[in-house]
């Protein structure tokens, strides 16, 4: 429930700082717009979590051996980006 919870956060976040840069930049804002802007990402982030999840349960076999060496040559990767 918690990684639920945190998911829904990020993804809200990601969606306010998308619309507030699409707001500040349309002269006339229209209701309309507004709810196509709305439904169209309430769909998306609903549907992205779910995509993700399918695929990777789908490839659970193949990469459950190597995934922890994936993770950790990811956070290796960025490290080594921030320390730059």
């Amino acid at each position: 429930m918690i990684n639920l919870v945190l998911i829904s956060i990020s993804l809200a976040m990601d969606c306010l700082a998308v619309s507030i840069a699409g707001g500040t930049t349309t002269s006339k804002p229209k209701i309309t717009n507004a709810l196509k802007v709305g439904i169209s990402f309430g769909f998306f982030q609903a549907m992205m979590p779910l995509i993700g999840w399918s695929i990777g349960f789908s490839f659970r076999n193949i990469i459950e051996n190597v995934d922890h060496w994936m993770a950790f040559s990811l956070l290796l990767i960025i490290g080594i980006k921030m320390l730059y």
